[in-house]
């Protein structure tokens, strides 16, 4: 049973965590860290699919990225808000798994789930560390905890990151796990409806994006975060 995670990351959809953070995450893996990753919602609404098939191509995407877990809150697609319900379930997925770090959704971006997600979890992470706010796991109290901190992985706007992580030996399997969602992305033989990530050229704005991102840090791919508080640092000569 797993009590304990360094890394949890979040996302409104299945498919937004790779997208935004997956080669942070496999990165990560390969150094030693535990990774969870939860999906807010079964992407109910996408045009692109079924509920069924995006789970079953999570799971593909889960080993790709070395997760010990993927869970889903099941909240209603489309209509993600941090209202008391959703605050208090998210709480008690941060109370059981006890992350060091989360990452999450865009604070602004084209789909108006992602910064709602963003704000929730924002209010979550706070939320579980109050200790008069009680929650409960498999009948089990639970007690109060918060992480140290929560990063915003960019998505489809553009926005200037805090910091930047290179992915430059992650980026093909980052790719991998994103084209692991054969329903959404690139599929010369699929007949369903286009959407805005369905093409071959927003796969390809993936890679320039981390190629640009990459080259700011003198690598060849980068993923980058933004952040909400200062980044504190033991020595300065680690930043590139």
């Amino acid at each position: 049973m797993i009590s304990k995670i360094d890394i949890l990351a979040i996302g409104a959809h299945p498919d937004d965590i790779e997208i935004g953070a997956g080669g942070t995450l496999i990165k990560h893996v390969k150094m030693g860290f535990k990774v969870g990753l939860l999906d807010l919602t079964l992407g109910e609404l996408g045009t692109r699919g079924d509920v069924e098939t995006r789970l079953k191509e999570a799971e593909v995407s889960k080993y790709i990225l070395g997760a010990e877990f993927r869970e889903n809150l099941a909240l209603k697609d489309g209509f993600i808000r941090d209202d008391e319900d959703s605050i208090l379930k998210l709480v008690a997925i941060i109370r059981q798994y006890r992350p060091k770090i989360i990452l999450c959704n865009a604070i602004k971006d084209r789909h108006p789930d992602h910064g709602s997600a963003a704000n929730l979890v924002n209010k979550a992470s706070f939320t579980a560390g109050l200790a008069k706010i009680t929650t409960n796991h498999q009948g089990n109290s639970q007690a109060a905890f918060r992480p140290n901190a929560v990063y915003h992985y960019i998505q489809d706007r553009w926005i200037d990151p805090d910091f930047i992580v290179d992915i430059s030996s992650e980026f093909e399997d980052k790719m991998k796990a994103i084209t692991s969602f054969k329903s959404q992305f690139y599929n010369p033989e699929s007949d369903e409806p286009d959407t805005p990530i369905s093409s071959k050229e927003f796969l390809s704005s993936i890679k320039s994006k981390a190629i640009l991102w990459g080259r700011t840090i003198s690598s060849t791919y980068g993923e980058g975060f933004t952040k909400s508080r200062a980044l504190g640092v033991n020595n300065i000569l680690d930043l590139k």
